[in-house]
């Protein structure tokens, strides 16, 4: 049986791939509007993968610790040549945003945004420690009162003192610093703002020959931070106490007294 005349029609038609009039009417906007779903995918894409790898971005919003007003805790060590020094001494009468706590550990609470966030750096507590000089070719630890010390004052290129680990050799300032606990390998830099305070964070301030690795912050350190970072806040509130006296009402009692009447009668 022969095919219709419609039939061949249609066939035509789809192998030309809908006709040049459906081809001709096919919206103007068709590949504009796909160029931009193309765009929008790969914007989306490239904002996932920066938001990913920025994640303190995402959370801006919120400030970036330390927060004013909140406590974190790090610990401090200093290293000459080897040896490490004394812990720093506490001032009692400073009123500031650093508290050197017993065992080189620092109670951190930012007053203002001056030692908050971003601001809250190892050369900021330089700053604010009386006699405490960081920078990244000398450093300076003072002794009480923060009056200086020559034999704890280095400078790159001198020679490491008599009694240390490493006497003889020079030295160069350096700054180690450990993010966590899990830390193992510290992290080494010259430029003390570069190190971000925060909880937990171990530093040591150090004058080492090139090529030695600053000794950690001492495990009695490590631990007096962990306590005090975990100890919670008791507030004690007095209980308050309230007398009421007694009242005493006293009615006196009311004496009524009626005289008799008498009645004479005259005889008669």
């Amino acid at each position: 049986m022969a095919k219709s005349t419609s039939g061949k029609l249609v066939s035509r038609v789809g192998a030309a791939g809908g006709g040049k009039t459906y081809r001709k009417t096919r919206p103007a906007n068709f590949y504009g509007v796909l160029a931009v779903i193309v765009i929008l995918g790969l914007a989306l894409v490239a904002y996932s993968r920066y938001q990913y790898q920025n994640p303190t971005v995402a959370h801006h919003a919120a400030g970036t610790p330390p927060l004013v007003g909140k406590t974190y805790y790090f610990a401090l060590a200093a290293d000459n040549c080897g040896t490490p020094l004394p812990a720093l001494s506490a001032d009692p009468t400073y009123k500031g945003s650093y508290h050197v706590e017993s065992n080189d550990v620092v109670n951190l609470t930012p007053l203002t945004s001056a030692s908050a966030g971003k601001n809250a750096t190892l050369a900021n507590f330089a700053a604010n420690y009386p006699g405490l000089t960081l920078t990244p070719t000398s450093l300076a630890i003072p002794g009480k009162n923060g009056v200086k010390d020559p034999a704890t004052t280095f400078a790159n290129g001198a020679t490491c003192a008599k009694g240390t680990t490493y006497a003889g050799r020079k030295g160069q300032v350096v700054y180690a610093y450990w993010k966590t606990l899990a830390q193992a390998t510290p992290t080494l830099t010259t430029d003390p703002a570069s190190i971000h305070l925060g909880h937990e964070v171990r530093v040591t301030m150090a004058f080492v020959p090139k090529g030695i690795t600053p000794l950690a912050p001492s495990k009695t350190s490590v631990d007096t931070m962990v306590v005090l970072a975990t100890t919670p806040t008791t507030t004690t509130t007095l209980p308050v106490t309230s007398t009421t006296a007694p009242t005493t009402s006293t009615t006196a009692p009311t004496t009524s007294t009626t005289a008799p009447t008498t009645t004479t009668t005259a005889k008669g």
